[in-house]
């Protein structure tokens, strides 16, 4: 069986070095035959507007001092005489043509038969003109006597000796370009070649602490980057000799770290038994409802409004404790997400009038700044949210404090825009050592604190984790002892935003209301 062909280093750096010098050889050659081009071409350039211009000069001194004639007839009778004297005073062979491009002389012992009519029409028109046959060129150039025009110049020129010299200079740059070459490549193949050896034997090396062969000095002795890699390679093994033995300690340590994760995960089971503290939030409103139930008995709408509000309590106490069971059976720890357009105003206000009573018994005032807009939110989540910042901004606020609520929509960035939702209060704030925790699973500010308002420190980890699976975000903006501020921002459907603009002047307006 034939093997498959492999490249190895030397090959690959032998044909990388072979291609650059190829390149570099065939740069070079180009520009420099491409600027001898040039050059010959300026050469020529000059030698026929020299050559045009003095035979424009001889014919307007033999026009002005003849016998004056129309310029048509002035060439057809002297275009022959003239047009071998140019061709004496030039060195070249010349051709004149009247202004009509009728031919008129030339100085060749025979007409050359050339199709020269497109360029007799640039000549008409005051421009001069190229054609180039085979090894022969033809430049035409127009004659003037102050502005009224003689006739036509025709300059016919070799190009052998050029094109020699051009095929002669390419061939000298193939050949030393092939010098070049073969010379570099077997220079590079040589050293690349040594460098390699080199590689191989730190190679051998790598191999030899690979199967537990540890050395005793480095392999390699050179003062550059190869001999440091050999230096590290020593370095490298004497360093896992030493190791061995601390891998005992490192893999007792990935036990403990084992045990660490099942901790954790026994924890992250712990929050869903732990869920029940979000039972808390409508047991309260239905106990503050109570409550009010039995200092106002006496009045009819209160019983009725009450009696609405207990009762939509208990249907949501109801869902979170089918929905808590449902996740412990199912060993499932997120909420499912169904999301849909969803007004946003009713439901700040829905969550305002749930904890109202709580409010009212807490000597706590809410004031709402609310603006209309639709959002692409599952309604439950978002009302969960609601509920819980505003829970706690009641909770911890102070006898007398208020707490605000208002929601406006950015200014469009990249296209899109959201539904900002603020819930600020003038509570005891929150401590700054404790700012960047607040969102944590089972966080506490302080445990008094915890203990005077029955808290777990699972709501804002859970109105986070909400917030986050609509699509939106929940930051603490604010905080201090005048009290705190909490953002929530949510998508914004795309019909809500029509004919509602809100900027951040009004945002501030709507907060000091």
């Amino acid at each position: 069986m034939i093997g498959k062909f492999r490249l190895g280093l030397k090959g690959k750096m032998s044909l990388l070095l072979a291609l650059l010098l190829v390149f570099i050889v065939t740069c070079l050659s180009v520009l420099v035959l491409k600027g001898i081009r040039e050059n010959q071409r300026t050469m020529l350039e000059q030698s026929f507007t020299q050559q045009a211009e003095a035979a424009n000069l001889r014919v307007r001194e033999e026009y002005l001092t003849g016998r004056r004639v129309q310029p048509d007839q002035f060439m057809k009778q002297t275009g022959q005489r003239l047009a071998v004297d140019l061709g004496a005073q030039s060195g070249m062979a010349v051709t004149l043509y009247t202004v009509d491009g009728t031919f008129a002389g030339t100085s060749l012992p025979f007409q050359p038969r050339a199709d020269v009519q497109d360029a007799l029409h640039f000549t008409a028109q005051g421009q001069s003109a190229y054609i180039t046959e085979g090894d022969q060129l033809l430049f035409l150039a127009p004659l003037y006597n102050a502005e009224q025009r003689l006739g036509t110049v025709q300059f016919h020129a070799s190009l052998v000796e050029q094109n020699a010299f051009y095929a002669r200079t390419q061939r000298l740059f193939l050949l030393a370009g092939a010098i070049v070459l073969g010379v570099g490549f077997l220079i590079g193949y040589l050293y690349v070649r040594r460098q390699v050896n080199v590689i191989n034997r730190l190679n051998k090396a790598a191999s030899l602490i690979g199967q537990g062969n540890y050395l005793s000095a480095p392999s390699v002795v050179r003062k550059d980057e190869l001999g440091e890699l050999a230096e590290g390679i020593y370095e490298m093994s004497r360093s896992i000799s030493t190791s061995v033995g601390a891998l005992h300690e490192e893999k007792q340590k990935l036990l403990e770290a084992v045990g660490r994760l099942r901790e954790l995960e026994q924890q992250q089971k712990q929050f869903i038994g732990n869920i029940s503290h979000e039972l808390k939030t409508p047991l309260t409103s239905i106990i503050a409802y109570a409550d009010l139930l039995k200092m106002y008995g006496d009045d009819p709408a209160l019983l009725d409004d009450a009696g609405g509000r207990i009762h939509v309590e208990a249907q949501r106490l109801y869902s979170l404790v089918e929905k808590a069971l449902q996740l412990s059976a199912m060993d499932v720890y997120e909420f499912e997400t169904q999301a849909e357009v969803v007004p946003l105003r009713p439901l700040l206000e829905e969550a305002v009038a749930r904890l109202q009573g709580k409010a009212d018994s807490c000597g706590v005032t809410i004031q709402t700044s609310l603006a209309e807009g639709e959002v692409w939110v599952d309604p439950e989540n978002v009302m969960h949210i609601m509920l819980n910042l505003l829970d706690n901004a009641i909770k911890y606020n102070r006898p007398g404090g208020q707490v605000h609520l208002l929601n406006y929509i950015t200014a469009p960035t990249d296209g899109t825009q959201r539904m900002i939702i603020e819930v600020a209060d003038t509570g005891i704030g929150i401590p700054e050592e404790a700012e960047l925790r607040i969102f944590d699973p089972f966080y506490t500010v302080s445990k008094d604190r915890s203990r005077a308002s029955g808290g777990t420190g699972l709501g804002l980890a859970l109105v986070r984790n909400l917030a986050e699976k609509q699509g939106g975000t929940v930051q603490l903006i604010e905080t201090g002892p005048d009290g705190s501020r909490f953002t929530v921002e949510l998508p914004l459907h795309a019909s809500g935003s029509e004919g509602i603009k809100y900027t951040q002047t009004n945002k501030g307006e709507a907060r000091n209301e």
